[in-house]
């Protein structure tokens, strides 16, 4: 059990008040670092456009991905009326970002999205194949985004925070998880209205703590 943040002392004051603007990642849209490489590869609407319809293989792999994190971030919108609170595209360096935190009574879940529409889906407890294909490395990182989000929160609110870690396939033709896999959640985006009657890890209290901890780019200094 996670015991409450020690009441009322200005420690605590300080993680209810939110972030000057510039430094609030309650604004940052779904998907925006992969926004952010889209707009960078391609600075123009023309340029973008010819991209599309050339099929550019990375730009390709970047609007699939963003598309992804956008049906993803419509599921989590539904758990706000639970007590859920969501963040996107938290980012730790120029190239990693977290795709999606979400925090509420049931915990704290770090959400990797991966898009794979249409095809088969195995996850063992360190690699993903699709379609039979060669290991990907899906629930090693996604244990290592949570690790990273824990020493975060760890730090920033002055009381231990469990942190899962989500592995979320977006409309797979079918989706088998070794039952070995316990410590990462392998599901597809349909299945993550499941996650909004778990409660008893977290008081209202740590949600707002740990939520105005998160929302603050500069908890996120130095995070790897």
């Amino acid at each position: 059990m996670i015991r409450p943040p020690a009441p009322a002392s200005g420690a605590a004051s300080t993680l209810r008040t939110p972030p000057p603007s510039n430094y609030d990642l309650a604004s940052r849209r779904p998907g925006q670092a992969l926004r952010d490489k889209i707009r960078a590869d391609c600075p123009s609407l023309i340029q973008r456009s010819l991209a599309w319809t050339l099929r550019r293989s990375e730009n390709a792999s970047w609007r699939t991905g963003l598309r992804g994190e956008l049906i993803v971030s419509r599921e989590l919108a539904r758990l706000r009326r639970h007590g859920w609170r969501t963040l996107h595209s938290i980012p730790l360096s120029p190239t990693w970002d977290i795709d999606h935190l979400l925090i509420g009574p049931g915990g704290v879940f770090s959400i990797n999205t991966k898009h794979h529409r249409g095809k088969t889906v195995w996850v063992g407890d360190h690699v993903a194949r699709i379609n039979h294909g060669e290991g990907r490395p899906y629930p090693r990182s996604s244990r290592r985004e949570a690790a990273v989000v824990k020493k975060v929160l760890d730090r920033g609110c002055g009381f231990a925070v469990e942190v899962k870690p989500v592995l979320v396939f977006v409309k797979p033709a079918k989706l088998t998880v070794q039952p070995s896999l316990q410590d990462v959640r392998a599901i597809e985006n349909r299945k993550l209205s499941a996650l909004s009657p778990l409660t008893g890890v977290l008081s209202p209290e740590q949600v707002d703590a740990v939520y105005a901890v998160a929302r603050d780019q500069r908890s996120w200094t130095s995070a790897v």
